[in-house]
């Protein structure tokens, strides 16, 4: 099977080609070219000068459109695979939250069903986020079920899906020999929910830990005497960063910082979605707890915290550009091609030949045109 996209505007991490074209055989990128020099397909896409990127891999997303992946619903886990790919993404962690032992395993279980024969978005595994967090700065995750970190858990639902990443609270008794475990079974492992000290992110980065969750939020900020987790990501040159770029969890002016004094490589867009995004307001539930949606904004109905983001991937990339002015060439770095990277996963991120032919095709105004996942045009309808 081979596919040629021309009159494309291909960006890529360090290069841009404003009218070129793609050749597409057996799923993967076969060439890359400025104008229309390749040779004959079976199946030709115009794209009429569009954007065409690699397609975003979002790492940390919970759910869409009223459903959640803690539903544990294999229908609400393909429904919001569905709603990622009309965001041009195509690759997605589904992540979890604070939820009891046995119905973490159930929900595990069902995204493994999902994982076993991905219609839309690709899903090489999961992101945990939570039990094991400090529970003053659970946010939007319920409280009642926090506990100290527990390997063996960890790796029963490892056995089941494999964990990616695993967000914990470095801080927590017995954390740094969690993380130590954790790293060495080849689970990735994140700060979040956390009142961690700035020398104990850097203890938990020596025992292993390479990410820092939904930066700036359910952390210790930057403080003059204390640098906090804030700090610690902002003085180390090796942690990789996730941003929720809603303007909202992250402030315009927040964002324009990290952009400019954080290199790009660390950097890691999310969008953190939850069953609030793709509706503009109601009410929905995140891990047994209500949530309020106006405006774009979900909070808790009782305390009114922030509670994941109505963020969709494509419109998060919008802001950062608009915001930054950054070259699109440098900026999709952190779209997928850095995750792919801190995960190990080769084959991801680039539009270069051998790469899986993941497609977002965007509109100027970064609206989703189509996707494609493996060379195959999944619809955005």
């Amino acid at each position: 099977m081979s596919l040629l996209i021309q009159n494309a505007h291909l960006i890529s991490p360090d290069r841009e080609i404003e009218s070129g074209a793609l050749l597409i055989e057996d799923g993967k990128i076969a060439g890359v070219v400025e104008g229309e020099a390749l040779g004959p397909a079976e199946t030709v896409i115009d794209a009429g000068g569009r954007m065409v990127m690699p397609g975003f891999f979002d790492i940390h997303c919970h759910g869409a459109d009223r459903h959640d992946v803690c539903d544990d619903s294999l229908e609400g886990v393909r429904h919001i695979a569905k709603r990622k790919l009309q965001e041009g993404v195509t690759t997605w962690l589904p992540t979890t939250l604070t939820q009891p032992k046995d119905k973490l395993q159930s929900i595990v279980t069902t995204v493994a069903m999902y994982a076993a024969d991905p219609e839309f978005t690709r899903c090489p595994g999961l992101h945990i986020e939570g039990p094991f967090i400090n529970v003053t700065k659970a946010g939007a995750q319920n409280p009642e079920f926090v506990r100290e970190p527990d390997f063996d858990e960890l790796a029963a639902l490892h056995a089941i899906a494999p964990a990616l990443i695993v967000s914990v609270a470095p801080d927590v008794p017995g954390a740094i020999e969690f993380i130590r475990q954790a790293s060495e079974a080849g689970i990735t492992c994140s700060a979040a929910h956390t009142a961690a000290t700035a020398a104990q992110v850097f203890e938990a980065k020596d025992a292993g830990l390479t990410h820092l969750t939904h930066f700036g939020n359910a952390m210790t900020p930057l403080h003059h005497r204390e640098i906090g987790v804030v700090g610690a990501g902002l003085l180390d040159d090796e942690l990789m960063i996730e941003l929720i770029c809603d303007t909202i969890h992250l402030c315009p002016d927040m964002l324009r910082l990290l952009f400019k004094r954080v290199p790009i490589e660390r950097l890691m867009m999310i969008t953190d979605s939850m069953a609030a995004s793709w509706i503009d307001k109601g009410e929905v539930m995140l891990g047994g707890l209500e949530v309020v949606v106006a405006d774009g904004v979900a909070r808790l109905k009782e305390g009114g915290a922030l509670a994941g983001s109505a963020l969709r991937f494509n419109h998060g990339l919008k802001h950062v550009a608009e915001l930054t002015g950054q070259p699109l060439h440098q900026l999709v770095k952190a779209t997928s091609w850095n995750q792919a990277r801190s995960l190990g996963l080769e084959g991801f991120g680039k539009l270069e030949p051998g790469y899986h032919a993941d497609l977002a095709i965007l509109d100027s105004d970064f609206s989703v045109w189509k996707t494609l996942v493996g060379g195959e045009e999944r619809g955005c309808a």
